[in-house]
């Protein structure tokens, strides 16, 4: 199930979109301000895994969006 972020260019709100299922009817609006001007922003997904499950060198950035609280998570490891 993919989630999609965005950036509304009206208010600047960050919200999710969960998609379930291609043929599902999705909301697509700011919940915020209900503007249909926004753009995709790319989230960084990474995983590690440490001796022990010990999640050193971990740095979450959180901020504010339409569900709550949205967290972004760097963690250590290879990169392109």
């Amino acid at each position: 199930m993919p989630i999609y972020e965005f950036k509304c260019l009206e208010c600047n709100e960050y919200f999710e979109i969960l998609v379930t299922r291609t043929d599902e009817a999705v909301d697509m609006a700011c919940p915020k301000c209900r503007a249909q001007n926004f753009e995709r922003v790319m989230s960084t997904t990474n995983y590690a895994m440490a001796a022990g499950g010990a999640s050193a060198g971990v740095k979450a950035q959180t901020r504010q969006c339409s569900s709550g609280s949205c967290t972004t998570y760097e963690v250590p490891g290879m990169t392109r």
